[in-house]
């Protein structure tokens, strides 16, 4: 099959950084699908993987984790899908990754591909979903169901991809969404996305906050610096207030800072499951079948806002330079094998 890997660890600027490759077809055991690739996204871990570092891999490594194909085979112990169904998800970053014409995943952590998108819509949408629905609701404790309505959140980076979703689900849920961003087109962006307010983030954000009438928040999902921010989520959040962060930070913080306001602070990592092999690998199934089910009844939208065809190492070498920016607004598809 036709892949794109790497064997050196470089920058994407260099012609070498990811290759057009042809490795083995993977074969199903156990729960495992084999899924035709038919689009795949690039997200912030593809880059961090990929990023620098003295290192050589003996067999071509493949990267990539958001994928929308078809199940060509399925394992022995398969009970979820059967062969013919259209499927998205976004894979477990201890195997190969989907940027491959076939792909092994357990069926466990794959979701129905909604209806009502092509496969390239759908591709958008996997690892940032099920990391916003597990950061929201399971994280920070908001209830789906409306139960804390009216309630305030603060979604710094919300044009990102996570951010993005997370605002969709946020408003799903009856919140009251703050969304930091930092240029006219990606503030516009977040309210598109059904942001109720919009502020700078490389400007002072309690002052920006309290000029709305808020002066904190009940909750705050950081998807794009923890240490930077630290900080002003301790000025900002509530008593009893809740924070999550996506993203590991490289400095040391002052945890104890929330102490005073009985603040909790949680991790969100969407591979958890798949690492582990947690009991409850199958919940990623049902958040995915479920938003899913959202996007089909018009409740959830796509967040693609770029595709490029095919998917090939120049193409994808082009994709996390462009992640690397750090100007991203929403996400950015491959689409087709050529």
């Amino acid at each position: 099959m036709k892949a794109v890997a790497l064997k050196r660890y470089l920058p994407s600027s260099d012609p070498e950084s990811l290759l057009d490759v042809e490795l083995p077809d993977p074969k199903p055991q156990g729960r495992d699908l084999v899924v035709r690739v038919h689009a795949i996204s690039v997200n912030p871990v593809d880059v961090k993987v990929r990023s620098p570092k003295d290192k050589i891999e003996e067999t071509p490594r493949v990267l990539g984790w958001d994928v929308a194909g078809v199940v060509e085979a399925t394992g022995p112990d398969c009970t979820l899908f059967k062969v013919g169904d259209a499927v998205f998800y976004a894979g477990s970053v201890t195997r190969p990754g989907c940027n491959s014409e076939l792909h092994a995943v357990d069926e466990r952590i794959v979701g129905p591909k909604p209806r009502s998108l092509d496969f390239a819509q759908a591709a958008a949408l996997p690892l940032t979903a099920v990391t916003a629905y597990e950061g929201l609701f399971d994280r920070l404790s908001i209830d789906v169901g409306g139960r804390h309505a009216g309630r305030t959140l603060l979604v710094i980076n919300g044009a990102g991809g996570v951010g993005s979703i997370a605002i969709q689900l946020a408003k799903l849920a009856g919140l009251r969404v703050i969304a930091t961003s930092s240029r006219p087109e990606s503030q516009q962006w977040c309210r598109t996305l059904g942001a109720d307010h919009v502020i700078n983030h490389r400007e002072d954000i309690p002052k920006q906050l309290k000029e709305l009438g808020i002066a904190e928040v009940d909750y705050l999902f950081n998807t794009v610096n923890t240490a930077a921010y630290w900080d002003t989520m301790v000025e900002v959040i509530k008593p009893f207030g809740r924070i999550v962060s996506i993203v590991e930070s490289d400095q040391p913080v002052k945890l104890g800072a929330l102490m005073r306001k009985s603040v909790s602070f949680a991790w969100e990592l969407m591979f958890t499951r798949a690492i582990f092999q947690t009991e409850d690998m199958v919940e990623q199934h049902r958040i995915l079948k479920q938003v899913a089910e959202w996007i089909d009844a018009g409740r959830l939208k796509t967040t693609l806002t770029e595709k490029l065809t095919p998917i090939s190492a120049a193409n994808l070498r082009a994709a996390h330079a462009k992640v690397e920016s750090g100007k991203m607004v929403g996400k950015l598809v491959l689409e087709g094998w050529r």
